[in-house]
């Protein structure tokens, strides 16, 4: 059953699109509504889009996905969020490929936990497609000189993205072809020589590679809980009412098994 929005919405409008590589568009928004909103705090600050199923009115029952705040510039105001579009599956992606300049754009939020440490001695990113947008927003919104070691997954060399940043930052681009999602990404991860000092590592993406990354942060290079921010954004074989129903227990079962250090 699509989620039923627990709150009143905001009122926005799609500016204008821009196809950022051959699978990831960019919508951005805008309206007077984006004036009330209250964003900047974190780098990885996410809406709740609400999409209207056919047929129903607009503003019952819509079908809800989780978006990340690309970019927020509220002296405009105008807000940016990057769909990962794969041919017409799903809801979100095809609504984006085919967005046009005047569409509503109805969302709650933003929500958000996460901004790069000032005091960490380095920084860990790592993640698939969906956790690019909020990995691009975090090298732009990192300390000037921080380090950092990035590692982004995608489906190939035409999926990177040109990424700004003030840090002293190793991206590394992982291109997975035919391989399982997260598979490069553990690999790349657990083969990493880490820097001296304490880290502040944001690790997100598909919940089957987040929870062995998690298991290995944890138990083998024994990071505490509160410098990590580390979830799944999604899981394979479910849509985000699967996901979001069950994701609860997954990350306590995982919790279970992991919190041995």
């Amino acid at each position: 059953m699509p989620n039923r929005p627990a709150r009143p919405a905001t009122e926005a409008v799609v500016t204008r699109v821009e196809q950022l590589t051959p699978h990831m568009v960019r919508v951005v928004v805008g309206g007077e509504a984006l004036r009330s909103i209250e964003a900047g705090s974190c780098t990885d600050h996410y809406i709740k889009v609400l999409f209207p199923q056919p047929g129903v009115d607009d503003t019952e029952r819509p079908t809800v996905r989780t978006y990340t705040v690309r970019r927020w510039l509220p002296e405009i105001p105008e807000m940016w969020i990057d769909f990962v579009v794969h041919g017409d599956s799903g809801i979100a992606g095809p609504w984006a490929a085919a967005a046009q300049p005047g569409d509503p754009f109805r969302f709650m939020g933003p929500g958000g936990a996460y901004a790069p440490s000032p005091t960490a001695a380095w920084h860990l990113l790592a993640g698939d497609e969906s956790a690019l947008p909020a990995i691009a927003a975090a090298l732009e919104g990192m300390p000037d000189g921080a380090l950092v070691k990035a590692f982004i997954e995608v489906s190939g060399p035409d999926e990177e993205q040109k990424l700004e940043t003030t840090a002293e930052a190793e991206i590394t681009w992982l291109h997975r072809g035919e391989r399982q999602i997260g598979e490069l990404l553990v690999d790349a991860v657990r083969g990493c020589t880490f820097p001296d000092g304490p880290v502040h590592a944001f690790v997100h993406g598909e919940a089957t590679f987040v929870k062995d990354l998690r298991g290995y942060l944890r138990r083998d290079c024994a990071i505490p809980l509160e410098q990590l921010s580390i979830s799944g954004y999604w899981r394979r074989g479910l849509n985000e009412e699967g996901w979001q129903s069950t994701k609860r227990d997954w990350n306590s079962q995982v919790e279970r098994e992991q919190e041995t250090v």
